[in-house]
C-alpha cells in the first residue's frame, strides 16, 4: 500500500520518528507542526489520509478535525488521532467529531501502519465500486445541471482576458472531461486510472478554482475560458 499521508504533530521527536517509518513502510509524507501548517499543506496538496495529534497549542486535534470536517473539499478526508489521552470519554469525544481511528501514545508504530493501510484500502474498494461514497443522486443532479450549461454556453459571459491557473496535465485533462458532463467513472475508464485518482484531482481543481460542486466548477471553468 501506498499512498500520500500528512501528520501534524507538535513533538518534534515523535513527529521526525513517525515520518520516518511511515515512509519507510512506503507512504510519501508531510509533516507539519501545528494545525495551522498542516492546513497549509493542506491547501497545497490533498492528502490521502490525516495523522493529528489532539494536545497542540492554538489548534487543537479537535478543532483541527472540525475545520476540515467544515470544507467541503476534506469534509470526507480520512483522519487518525494520535493522543496521549487514553480516556474512553476522550476516545468517544474524538468518534464523535468524525475521526476514523484513534491510537493512544505510546503505540506500535506497526499497528499505525496497519490502520492506515487498512482505512486506505477501504477506500479504495469503495472507489472501485462505485463513486468513491459520493452521493450518487447529486452527483447526477450536478451532471444534469452541467450538460444544461453546456446546452446554454453561449448565454454564459466570458471574461475579456482569460485568468490563468496552474493546473496540471492530468487536472486539465480532468477539468476537460468534467466540463463535458461526465461521472467520475466516466473520466476514469477515458484516463485509465482509478475513480479514487479521480476524485483526488476534482477535489484539487475545486481547491484550486475556490469552487464547490462540479456545477460551479464548470460555470467557473467556462467563464474563464479554463477548458478546451
Amino acid at each position: 500500500m501506498s499512498g500520500y499521508l500528512l501528520l501534524v504533530d507538535d513533538e518534534p521527536g515523535l513527529r521526525d520518528a513517525v515520518q520516518a517509518y511511515l515512509e519507510d513502510s512506503g507512504f510519501t509524507v508531510d509533516a507539519a507542526p501545528n494545525a495551522k501548517a498542516g492546513w497549509e499543506f493542506l491547501e497545497k496538496r490533498l492528502p490521502d489520509l490525516v495523522i493529528s495529534d489532539i494536545m497542540m497549542p492554538q489548534v487543537d486535534g479537535y478543532q483541527f478535525l472540525k475545520q476540515m470536517r467544515e470544507d467541503p473539499r476534506f469534509s470526507k478526508l480520512p483522519v487518525v488521532f494520535l493522543t496521549a489521552r487514553g480516556m474512553t470519554k476522550d476516545r468517544i469525544q474524538g468518534y464523535k467529531s468524525g475521526v476514523d481511528a484513534y491510537l493512544s501514545k505510546p503505540f506500535d508504530p506497526d499497528e499505525l501502519v496497519a490502520i492506515v493501510t487498512n482505512i486506505l484500502g477501504r477506500r479504495v474498494a469503495i472507489a472501485d465500486n462505485g463513486e468513491g461514497g459520493t452521493n450518487i443522486a447529486d452527483l447526477a443532479s450536478q451532471v444534469a445541471e452541467i450538460k444544461s450549461l453546456l446546452t446554454h454556453r453561449s448565454g454564459i459571459a466570458t471574461t475579456p482576458s482569460p485568468i490563468q491557473i496552474d493546473f496540471t496535465p492530468r487536472e486539465q485533462s480532468v477539468l476537460n472531461l468534467v466540463a463535458q458532463g461526465l461521472m467520475n467513472k466516466e473520466i476514469a475508464r477515458r484516463l485509465e486510472t482509478s475513480v479514487r485518482n479521480v476524485e483526488k484531482y476534482v477535489s484539487r481543481l475545486f481547491s484550486k478554482t475556490g469552487t464547490n460542486s462540479r456545477t460551479e466548477l464548470v460555470r467557473y471553468a467556462l467563464e474563464h475560458g479554463l477548458t478546451e
